[in-house]
């Protein structure tokens, strides 16, 4: 098991698993390894199994409450973050994987049946999944049984790895039936399309201005039917997400500690630097000075 440092937002490119066996797991903590995990999402599926503390994780935009022993299954495509609930911390596991490892090729009624919908989320399931779920405990045992299994890592362990996926995905398709195809389904999946356009572009254009015509654009909406949208689906507004999201981004420099604030505050799209430190300590406690030495402190006593 990885213990992850870094994290990519928004659209991941990057490979979380190999191609021979498309699997992978990480250790993570918030807030040690990382201050929050933005909205992004990936092609794997995800399974993010809580070891310790509470927090929350949020999946299409939902929230969910989660503490020890919860678990929440990700499908791919779908957005989610992961945030901290008040000062806790919380420890969890992170299991990826692809669907190709467990379709088959050619004609393979599994796959055809019951992965491929699964996956494509045309099955009415809920993501988070509590010991009030009738199913909690047999999805539990296949992860500790998936966990077990990988730290030994016996000879065909993959096989293993792959048997206790079909039996907790069977729970998932057995247990639920076929999401019907509504009209608010259908404008709630559009919806979302439409913030990952957003979440995209800011991604790629956050280090310079961006105006509320410019954003409104890339959905094609107007400047007022965006900003009514986009407040609706995420809470905010789009200028606070938009600083908060340099926020995040500012944080993760000053902590390489290779680059000076004004650099930091320039680079991640802030052209006034007292701007820059009222924003940061309003949402970190303290300004970027006393971050980054904090942070430094904390590498030295590990030391």
């Amino acid at each position: 098991m990885e213990h992850k440092k870094t994290y990519e937002n928004y659209h991941e490119k990057k490979a979380h698993t190999s191609v021979e066996f498309p699997y992978n797991t990480y250790l993570c903590t918030i807030p040690l390894d990382f201050l929050e995990v933005p909205f992004h999402w990936h092609e794997e599926a995800e399974l993010i199994a809580i070891k310790k503390g509470k927090g929350v994780v949020l999946v299409d935009l939902s929230p969910y409450e989660v503490e020890a022993g919860d678990i929440v299954f990700v499908l791919p495509g779908q957005l989610h973050a992961i945030r901290q609930r008040g000062d806790c911390v919380m420890e969890y596991e992170n299991i990826l994987f692809r669907a190709e490892l467990l379709e088959g090729s050619g004609v393979d009624l599994c796959s055809t049946h019951f992965l491929h919908p699964l996956f494509s989320g045309l099955v009415d399931f809920s993501p988070y999944i509590g010991a009030g779920c009738t199913y909690f405990e047999t999805i539990s045992a296949c992860i500790a049984q998936i966990d077990s299994v990988c730290s030994r890592r016996p000879f065909g362990y993959q096989m293993a790895v792959k048997g206790f996926l079909f039996q907790l995905l069977f729970e998932l398709v057995t247990n639920h039936t076929m999401a019907q195809e509504t009209g608010s389904l259908i404008g709630h999946r559009k919806a979302l399309e439409k913030v990952k356009l957003v979440l995209a572009y800011v991604q790629r254009n956050y280090g310079r201005a961006i105006t509320i015509e410019e954003i409104a654009g890339v959905c094609h909406y107007s400047k007022s039917h965006f900003m009514k949208f986009f407040k609706e689906a995420m809470g905010m507004g789009f200028v606070q997400y938009l600083n908060d999201y340099r926020l995040g981004i500012a944080s993760q420099r000053l902590l390489s500690g290779q680059e000076g604030i004004l650099e930091v505050a320039a680079s991640c799209g802030f052209e006034n630097l007292s701007y820059f430190n009222r924003l940061f300590k309003r949402k970190y406690g303290i300004s970027p000075s006393q971050f980054r030495n904090q942070y430094v402190s904390r590498e030295e006593n590990s030391l």
